[in-house]
């Protein structure tokens, strides 16, 4: 049953969500694109979620009433992970109860934006002294009397004369790492822009960054073109080996998009592309690879060898982008075989590399990465996990978009949360997470992954939920939304397909962080947080999660806490500040890179990991 869903609205960033009676706050925001800080893991005695509800004002709950003074109560403060939708609501959300949305690092408690001092891009205004017979200095050396010695490329240099003297000597350095990039006429300080990508197999996410301030202007999200290619690494990889221009291509295709991109971040800002002068990029290995346009076919041969390991700052142009001409670019540090940048710019964000108690950082994905670390050892590893968490290889599977079947909650009765307040057309990775592992608790399929047949169904199954299984063409199925309530021409099904798909994401995932806490010589028992990354983190729901086996079922449900996109977080820590590219730079170089097809013992763990967990 579909039911009515609730607005709501969250300022200052503007967005609604629809969501159903009695969801949390803090779900709501994740549906909104909007990670809060929890680093309680949700029990309301960190008190970093606080948010101001302006309409639909909520009773306090019992924790509320503890952590929250009686003024505060008052004014409409509220904390997101304990406060529940009952009715349209207004919620405010200050910049310090977000999570890492100004440069701050994810595991620290300070709220303050990060140092903006030593970013690699910055501008000065001069006013400098016009050549007489007593000052015959040169105009670049009259130029770095006032902003310090630098060098210059010769195109630049051949415009300077003619710049300075139509401009009466005054105008904006444009600074990039001792370099000078540019030379502005009048005084534009405050237009310094950077844009900031996770690179994702599926997904592209980028945000628009004001280097004078450390604040985010802008973001925007699109789907990875090189989807067209082939939906996971391994046939990107082997499409770049076997077919004409393949990787040419392929690179082509994700510059365009970017710099589309670029445009509508610019547009969204109200401000010019010439004012954007650096861009930063996280993604995975083969990812980076074909960003790069660097041939990645070593990837798919033993021993899986990157064709570089450090970071790469480039100018923009080597690669295609769109922004100041003389804008430059800089790729992240790869750690070793398919553990890239976007593991590594995890790291930093969250802090998880200066842990001492046992913790992992597992970012769900197409390509999973899982990162483990205990009393100073760190180590690295990817799994296959596929595109399921996205939607693809499921029969009705989408991103997170509108009319995707996001929530489903089985409470005696069935109830589904769809995007967008739409007619249901399928569902995306959340969902899928949710049904399996309501329909494991309830019998419907059992721990090999089998959905049991209408015929086979054991008295208990509740009536609800055994009146929707159906025997379909490929075999049992479950009914999301019946023909008459989806936006198709049929009903959302859940397929013994996409059940069996969903085993083989999680058994990678889950075996991964086996392999890697064996190493440590640790029990999933003694790991005092996991870190839940990606975009598609922020959705599920952790008891679901533990049910199927895509987190551990035996580590206690307050140490998971989700960190979002963690990957574009680190991307823009390394648009603010060149200390975060030094630190990304030796941190790879200390991480142990975990080989899971070279390890003994990962096959029977992955064999063992394809069977759910007991309930």
């Amino acid at each position: 049953m579909r039911e009515a869903e609730i607005p709501v609205k969250f300022e200052p960033q503007g967005k609604v969500v629809y969501a159903l009676h009695g969801t949390r706050l803090l779900e709501a925001a994740s549906g909104a694109g909007i990670t809060l800080n929890s680093p309680c893991g949700n029990k309301g005695t960190c008190g970093k979620c606080r948010v101001k509800i302006i309409q639909g004002l909520a009773a306090p709950t019992e924790t509320e009433l503890k952590s929250i003074s009686d003024d505060e109560l008052n004014n409409g403060v509220r904390l997101a992970c304990q406060t529940t939708i009952v009715g349209p609501m207004t919620i405010e959300i200050p910049e310090t109860s977000l999570l890492a949305s100004t440069f701050q690092i994810l595991a620290s408690d300070d709220d303050s934006l990060a140092d903006v001092s030593d970013v690699a891009v910055r501008k000065q205004y001069v006013e400098l002294p016009v050549p007489n017979r007593h000052d015959e200095a040169p105009d670049m050396l009259r130029l770095q009397r006032a902003i310090g010695t630098c060098s210059i490329g010769l195109p630049l240099l051949r415009e300077i004369p003619s710049r300075l003297r139509s401009w009466d000597f005054k105008g904006t350095a444009v600074l990039g790492d001792h370099r000078l990039l540019d030379f502005e006429r009048g005084n534009t300080e405050s237009e310094c822009y950077a844009v900031a990508f996770d690179v994702g197999t599926t997904t592209l996410v980028g945000v628009l960054l004001d280097l004078s301030t450390g604040r985010e202007c802008a973001s925007i999200s699109r789907m990875n073109p090189q989807t067209s290619f082939g939906d996971d690494v391994l046939s990107r990889i082997l499409f770049a080996r076997e077919s004409p221009n393949g990787l040419t291509r392929m690179q082509v295709a994700i510059v365009g998009e970017i710099n589309e991109m670029i445009m509508d971040l610019a547009e969204q800002a109200n401000i010019p592309v010439e004012r954007i002068y650096e861009a930063t990029f996280s993604g995975n290995t083969t990812m980076q690879h074909l960003l790069e346009g660097v041939d990645p076919t070593a990837l798919c041969e033993v021993p899986f060898s990157p064709a570089t390991g450090h970071s790469l700052l480039v100018y923009s142009h080597e690669i295609g982008l769109h922004i100041h001409p003389r804008g430059r670019a800089y790729i992240f540090p790869i750690i070793g075989g398919f553990v890239g940048g976007d593991t590594v710019a995890g790291i930093i964000a969250t802090g998880a590399g200066t842990e001492k108690k046992p913790t992992l950082l597992v970012d769900i994905g197409t390509n999973g990465e899982i990162f483990a670390s205990y009393n100073g050892r760190m180590l690295a590893t990817s799994t296959a996990a596929g595109p399921a968490f996205e939607g693809a290889r499921i029969q009705h599977g989408m991103r997170a978009t509108a009319g995707a079947i996001e929530k489903f909650i089985y409470d005696g009765q069935v109830r589904i949360n769809v995007i967008g307040n739409a007619a249901p057309v399928g569902l995306c990775g959340s969902a899928l997470v949710d049904v399996v592992a309501e329909l494991l608790r309830h019998g419907v399929i059992i721990r090999e992954g089998l959905m049991l047949p209408p015929a086979m169904l054991p008295p208990e199954v509740p009536q609800p939920l055994r009146e929707r299984v159906i025997d379909h063409q490929d075999g049992p199925a479950f009914i999301l939304a019946t023909e008459e309530e989806s936006g198709i021409n049929g009903p959302v099904l859940l397929t013994q397909k996409d059940v069996r798909e969903l085993q083989l994401a999680t058994a990678a995932l889950r075996a991964g962080c086996s392999i890697l806490l064996k190493r440590l010589g640790i029990q999933a028992t003694d790991v005092e947080q996991v870190l839940i990354a990606g975009g598609f983190g922020n959705f599920i729901r952790r008891s679901n999660a533990q049910r199927i086996g895509l987190l551990p079922s035996d580590i206690e449900r307050q140490r998971i806490a989700f960190v979002g996109n963690t990957s574009l977080a680190g991307a823009r820590l390394a648009a603010a500040s060149q200390k975060i590219r030094k630190e990304a730079e030796d941190l790879a170089r200390h991480v142990t890179h975990v080989d899971l097809s070279m390890d003994p013992d990962f096959h029977v763990e992955y064999v063992e990991a394809m069977l759910f967990p007991e309930s």
